[in-house]
């Protein structure tokens, strides 16, 4: 009896049921769809109440389930129908999401595009590059260590190009500072070749940058401070003779700055040129001539540092007064038994300054310079060698030759900065990164290989904490660029070990290795959460 009109609301729904023709519905079809699956629901709920009131027992009612086995086979259809319409309305949602996100993708890659295009004005020579460092990196030597790199693909070298970006740079800030104070050595450096033309004082020459903010760079531990050398050269009539110290190691030597009376007698005949000093009389130089640099400035014929630097500051001051500066900044002297200290300001703006002077070796780059030793005591007459000028000519050098210029001064200022705190000084990154400069070839160093040179940089450091072993940079070095000037004897020398302590103390060694697994771990989740 209830078959019939079971059989009627089959057909009606078979028939009017929307058949799908697409991947999407619009939203009428599912309106719609939703009516019909209501409606079928209530028909076969009134249809098994009209079942139940009909039947009066358990008998009956086994019976009559029995008779009606039709009814089953309909009611089994509307519930397969019914699981199939929930199916497909889940699945056109998910294709609509889809949908939605395959724009979104698109829109990203052309944001993604258009951030690339502003990177580079030669987007095609950047793809050769990067090809080119893909081709290549796995032909790259693994010599110092280098056995570990290339870890990180194509997603690392996303990753370094938003780190590279986000790194803080104070380089317009040094480069200001660097040109303040290089525009005032140059005026003073004129007065004072006009002040000691008359007597026979060192005579100071073109003041040198030297250290980190002339380098393009500055560590979370520098002090702010703007350093110059001022080479002093001999005075008429004296010659300077180095002489080294027995104490001290190869990379920590101190020399003694001898000074010699010459004879200028040939140079008498010319007008107003001095006496000289070995064939006159002492009477006679002392109505005609100003005392000699061995009565001013030496301590038992070697020049004094601290005497050299109470001279030098006077002739600062003395001198201030003649350069421009002096009308647009306000200078005050600090004191100093080594050099010359000053703070400049104007305003808001101020500058600290520290002028170091020094001997040259020869005609190299190599100076003895008036800056204290690490040792305890250093005596007056101990001039210390520093490598400066070279190390800054270096890096003049590579920033000219690197296709991005800063990339290795942003190395350096991640793991002296933000990777801060491991036990590695800044002079031990500054080596590091000064070795890794001269074993990778120069055309890797670009913004996309950023993440990879992080890594050759750590690479290099295992392998020489591995060996206990830290080579010096410029002593024995062969592969400086032909610029830089050395003594002879400098290029031939056994390069100084700057892990030599580590080699002697097991505890300490084991402690820089423990450091060193802290700072890769803190290295590699830096660059994955950028």
């Amino acid at each position: 009896m209830a078959l019939l009109p079971m059989i009627f609301v089959l057909v009606q729904s078979l028939i009017q049921y929307p058949q799908p023709a697409g991947d999407g519905l619009d939203e009428a079809t599912h309106r719609r769809m939703e009516e019909r699956q209501e409606l079928l629901v209530h028909e076969m709920a009134r249809l098994l109440q009209e079942l139940e009131e009909q039947d009066k027992g358990g008998g009956a009612v086994l019976s009559g389930a029995l008779q009606q086995w039709p009814f089953w086979v309909v009611a089994g259809v509307l519930l397969l129908l019914a699981l199939w319409f929930t199916c497909r309305r889940r699945s056109g949602e998910a294709s609509n999401n889809d949908v939605h996100e395959g724009v979104d993708s698109v829109d990203g890659r052309e944001e993604c595009m258009e951030v690339k295009v502003q990177e580079s004005s030669d987007a095609s020579e950047q793809r050769s590059r990067e090809k080119e460092d893909h081709d290549g990196g796995k032909r790259e030597s693994g010599s110092d260590g280098m056995e570990d790199r290339e870890k990180t693909g194509y997603a690392g070298n996303e990753q370094g190009i938003l780190l590279v970006d986000r790194i803080e740079w104070p380089v317009e800030d040094l480069e200001r500072g660097c040109s303040v104070i290089a525009e005032l050595m140059e005026s003073l450096t004129r007065v004072f070749v006009d002040s000691v033309s008359n007597s026979f004082y060192p005579v100071p020459q073109e003041a040198i940058g030297v250290g980190s903010a002339f380098e393009g760079w500055s560590p979370r531990d520098w002090d702010g401070v703007y350093r110059v050398l001022v080479p002093l050269n001999p005075p008429p009539g004296h010659a300077f003779h180095l002489e080294p110290n027995s104490a001290g190691q190869v990379a920590d030597r101190t020399f003694n700055v001898r000074v010699e009376l010459v004879c200028t007698c040939e140079k008498e005949q010319v007008e107003e040129k001095p006496l000289c000093f070995l064939h006159h009389s002492r009477e006679e130089l002392r109505q005609k001539q100003k005392r000699s640099l061995l009565e001013t400035l030496c301590t038992s014929s070697y020049l004094d540092v601290e005497k050299t630097s109470r001279w030098f500051c006077h002739l600062v001051r003395s001198s201030w007064l003649q350069v421009p500066q002096w009308h647009s900044w306000y200078v005050v002297f600090q004191p100093c038994s080594r050099s010359c200290r000053l703070e400049l300001s104007k305003g808001r703006e101020s500058l600290a300054v520290e002028m170091l002077f020094g001997v040259r070796r020869g005609d190299s780059d190599i100076f003895v310079v008036s800056q204290p030793t690490k040792a305890a005591i250093t005596a007056s007459t101990a001039w210390a060698e520093t490598y400066a000028v070279a190390e800054a000519k270096f890096f003049r050098h590579i920033a000219r030759q690197l296709p991005c210029e800063s990339l290795h001064l942003k190395c350096l200022q991640l793991f002296t900065c933000i990777l801060r705190g491991t036990g590695f000084s800044s002079s031990t990154w500054k080596t590091v990164v000064m070795h890794v400069l001269t074993t990778v070839p120069l055309s890797r160093w670009h913004r996309r290989a950023f993440a990879r040179r992080l890594w050759d940089i750590m690479a290099y450091l295992d392998r020489c904490l591995q060996l206990t072993h830290l080579r010096h940079f410029v002593l024995g070095n062969e592969r400086l660029p032909a610029e830089i000037s050395l003594p002879p004897a400098m290029r031939g020398v056994v390069p100084p070990n700057l892990f030599e302590h580590l080699a002697r103390d097991p505890a300490a060694h084991r402690e820089a290795r423990q450091a060193y697994g802290r700072l890769r771990f803190r290295l590699g989740v830096l660059l994955s959460s950028h």
